[in-house]
């Protein structure tokens, strides 16, 4: 890409006295004009650079910017090359990592390991979330409109958008569009989408895209105050997903959990996978639901259940097995 280019030819450009043409297109594989061009591009962005013909030429930064105005320290430097490395550990690529390997060749520590700060945003999802982020990627850099299927709380439904920002937020990944169905800016998050498609016979013209309020109390605006109770075992998950200072110790050992959440269905969910670790204090319409719910999940698993199960023929073979009744069937076949 050429901003890679670029970037990697400033920064060789901060550190070396002088380089030559043929140097620099050797090192980024391009021919000596597309390095003409990106001096140029240099040039045209305010970067004063000089050119000297002759047998001691080259390129090189004017003296008194490189003393006086150094665009890049080397800790900002180190965060720079940590995006990047990030950006790979997304894209499943080398690409990032390969433009680090030319900017590293006769530069300065820097650019060379010393790293301290290392970024990882893969996920389970890789495989799948990859091709997906190149895909919207080249919508949003050729105006092309996006379609896909979106599985959401709500539903599920054919949405068609104007892809503008790519954004990595709560340990997921989202698309911020223009949606054409809504007729509105929306938040779709990557891991709902699926089948994929770019109109490649039509493109949009940009809007002003603002940038989507991402503030936890636009998101998630609260509205359940949450009281409940937790083994002492369960502190350090307490810790990780809200922070030391959701609950309070008590004298027996328990912890006094409070927080605010925003869905139902989720808070439930949340609080079943602590088990009889947790109780529910309130609000007291949830735990009332919850308690419907433990009892429903009590008799799924309840071979003897009388709470009106509609048994079909197989589900009777199934908890026959279960019972032991064709033990000796499932001896015979090895089973």
């Amino acid at each position: 890409m050429k901003i890679d280019r670029l970037i990697g030819i400033l920064s060789i450009l901060l550190q070396k006295e002088t380089v030559t043409a043929p140097a620099l297109a050797k090192q980024f594989e391009v021919s000596r004009r597309t390095i003409s061009r990106d001096i140029d591009a240099l040039c045209q962005a305010g970067i004063p650079i000089i050119t000297r013909q002759g047998t001691n030429g080259g390129i090189s930064i004017m003296k008194n910017f490189r003393i006086d105005r150094t665009l890049l320290t080397k800790s900002e430097m180190k965060d720079i090359l940590a995006g990047l490395r990030s950006l790979d550990s997304v894209n499943g690529t080398n690409r990032y990592g390969q433009l680090m390997e030319k900017l590293s060749a006769g530069s300065s520590d820097f650019m060379t390991g010393d790293q301290s700060v290392l970024i990882n945003l893969s996920s389970w999802y890789k495989d799948t979330l990859a091709p997906k982020i190149e895909l919207i990627r080249k919508a949003i850099d050729k105006c092309l409109f996006l379609e896909f299927q979106y599985y959401a709380p709500g539903g599920e439904g054919h949405r068609r958008i104007e892809p503008y920002y790519l954004i990595f937020c709560w340990s997921s990944w989202y698309i911020w569009g223009w949606c054409t169905q809504k007729e509105n800016y929306r938040l779709f998050k990557l891991n709902r989408m699926d089948a994929l498609i770019l109109d490649e016979a039509n493109t949009f013209e940009k809007r002003p895209a603002p940038y989507p309020d991402l503030s936890n109390e636009r998101i998630f605006p609260g509205g359940i105050r949450v009281k409940a109770l937790f083994d002492k075992e369960c502190k350090w998950r307490l810790i990780e997903e809200f922070g030391s200072g959701c609950f309070e110790e008590l004298q027996n050992g328990q912890l006094l959990f409070h927080a605010d959440y925003t869905n139902k269905e989720n808070l439930i969910s949340w609080l079943l996978t602590f088990g009889e670790k947790a109780e529910l204090l309130e609000p007291e319409f949830l735990r009332e639901e919850l308690g419907e719910t433990i009892r429903k999940m009590s008799d799924l698993y309840t071979i003897d259940s009388k709470h009106g199960h509609d048994e079909t023929a197989e589900t009777k073979k199934y908890l026959s097995y279960r019972k032991g009744e064709h033990y000796g069937i499932r001896l015979q076949k090895g089973i």
